[in-house]
């Protein structure tokens, strides 16, 4: 009994041990081995590995992979016409020198980002204070970042390095305070508001004056369309005239009798006409009669 629990503590002895002596690296970390608290060395390969337990010896972590920093505050920058602007950025980041950075910078990846954030904003506000608006919103962003850029690198890489790379540095967002946005906004809305009443008063005014032609072009057209028409007809009238007047001069009393019963027919063209003449003395009815001149009273040959 006695020896399996020597050989139980053994074994547990040996974990607990093997537990303090052995770590091991992710391929995403480095491994930094500190020796009463200074660093001992630096695991940059993944793997199994070795220290003394502690207290002699600790292990501490720190990320190897890219890292990403998104700009946090909001503070206006000037630009170089003295306009009140917000930028939004973000910096694309990475630690190469494990040992530099925990010297210069910090044990972990939030204190370099604490202090990369205040290098970019600074070197933002330096770039911008040089550039106008109209250069911000235009292709001239790409030499605003790259200059950004170097100055971050230039910093970071001082008399006291960092030990990170600086892979990107990019602007998302470019606005005006919300003060000023919301007046440029009624101002835009408003030109926008004076070029469509321009636009709508022209379009008005072209209507009126196309409305006036073609109005005026109906009128001349309808006037030149009656008077040919009155001439036409006049023509008509006169040729109708001519014809009748050949016709009824060769035998006058025909002539009078045909127009009779024209006046006869048109005169009692329905049953609810009423006519209130003397037949004895009126000479509508003479042809009726048989009067002089009349069909009764035919001319001699």
């Amino acid at each position: 009994m006695n020896r399996i629990g020597l050989i139980f503590s053994t074994l547990l002895f040996m974990l607990v041990l093997a537990s303090s002596t052995l770590f091991v690296v992710d391929q995403r970390q480095f491994g930094v081995v500190y020796s009463f608290g200074q660093i001992k060395d630096v695991i940059t390969e993944p793997g199994l590995n070795i220290k003394l337990p502690p207290p002699f010896q600790n292990v501490s972590y720190i990320d190897k992979r890219l890292l990403t920093l998104d700009s946090t505050d909001s503070e206006p920058m000037l630009t170089a016409e003295k306009q009140r602007v917000v930028i939004d950025w973000y910096v694309r980041w990475r630690i190469s020198a494990p040992s530099e950075y925990i010297r210069n910078v910090g044990l972990n990846e939030a204190a370099g980002a604490s202090q990369l954030n205040r290098v970019v904003r600074n070197a933002f506000q330096e770039e911008i204070n040089k550039r106008t608006v109209k250069e911000l919103l235009s292709l001239k962003r790409e030499a605003l970042m790259a200059a950004v850029k170097v100055e971050v690198l230039n910093a970071v890489r001082g008399v006291k390095p960092w030990g990170v790379d600086i892979v990107d540095v990019r602007i998302t967002r470019v606005d005006y305070v919300e003060a000023i946005t919301e007046s440029v906004y009624r101002r835009m809305e408003a030109e926008r508001k004076r070029v469509a009443n321009e636009l709508r008063s022209t379009g008005v005014a072209e209507g009126e004056k196309i409305r006036a032609d073609a109005e005026r072009q109906r009128e001349i057209t309808i006037a030149n369309a009656y008077r040919e028409a009155q001439i036409i007809k006049g023509q008509g009238d006169a040729e109708a005239s001519r014809i009748y007047g050949e016709a009824f001069g060769r035998d006058p009393q025909f002539a009078q009798f045909y127009r009779s019963l024209d006046a006869y027919r048109n005169s009692f063209n329905s049953k609810s006409d009423v006519m209130v003449l003397d037949p004895s003395s009126s000479d509508f009815f003479k042809v009726f009669r048989g009067g002089a001149g009349g069909a009764g009273n035919p001319p001699k040959k």
